[in-house]
């Protein structure tokens, strides 16, 4: 897999960029052979700068930073090829002790950013009648705990924009599908958890997976660049889950 030359030569754009899942896609799709737009609100993203890696650091909810990111890639690398809507947030809280901020604050990143992204590279994906939209869902896309009612409604408002946009595309030469990714060992829940140590809470909670562990950023990496690739040509509209079975299991 690593010898692959799928993404040789293609230029993208991911959100999220500076660590996690973001950093291995961009990793990964570099050492590849593609150009990538690093785009994250963390300054750290600058420290990825190189000949095939232009950071952007910027706020994705905010307007104007998805034009921003893709014209960075046609004026650094000439064109865009692949976007993947990476960047995301989560808040655990009961939807009784939930302000008005913390949901708008959730769907303002995990949603209106991709919405804002998906927008501004298919304006510059339409004219060359083809790219990959990958966006990185999740199992709470479809199912739920307590306390994390922003975040599920926020992975299914992205897993209906993934198969809206697919149909809409589609007939552009464009393909737009989703991850749905299960427990990663990131630090998403840093600020969530009260010890601070976000990558243990996601191992011990993945413990409870059929597979009994939580994935390495890297594995969901692999999954976002074969959606990306010409593999996948045939992948319309789809959200491919790489949750250990999560998705699948019934009771606790």
């Amino acid at each position: 897999m690593s010898d692959s030359n799928e993404v040789k030569g293609k230029v993208a754009i991911v959100t999220g960029a500076a660590s996690g899942i973001g950093r291995a896609i961009t990793e990964m799709l570099v050492s590849r052979g593609a150009f990538v737009v690093a785009e994250d609100v963390n300054p750290s993203v600058a420290e990825m700068a190189g000949s095939n890696v232009a950071p952007l650091i910027a706020d994705i909810s905010e307007d104007g930073s998805a034009e921003k990111a893709v014209a960075l890639a046609i004026e650094r690398f000439g064109r865009l090829d692949i976007l993947v809507n990476n960047a995301g947030i989560i808040i655990n809280k009961l939807v009784v002790d939930m302000t008005r901020s913390d949901w708008e604050k959730i769907m303002s990143v995990n949603v209106t950013g991709a919405f804002l992204h998906c927008r501004a590279a298919m304006k510059a994906m339409t004219p060359q009648a083809s790219g990959a939209i990958v966006n990185v869902a999740s199992y709470a896309s479809y199912f739920a705990f307590p306390t994390i009612a922003a975040y599920t409604a926020s992975k299914g408002a992205l897993a209906q924009l993934t198969r809206t946009l697919a149909l809409e595309a589609i007939g552009h030469g464009i393909r737009v599908n989703a991850v749905g990714s299960g427990d990663v060992v990131t630090n998403i829940l840093n600020n969530v958890v009260a010890d601070g140590n976000g990558a243990a809470a996601l191992e011990a909670h993945g413990a409870s997976a059929p597979i009994a562990r939580a994935a390495e950023p890297k594995e969901i990496a692999e999954v976002v660049l074969f959606l990306a690739s010409e593999r996948a040509s045939f992948i319309v509209g789809s959200i491919v889950m790489a949750d250990g079975g999560m998705s699948v299991k019934v009771g606790g």
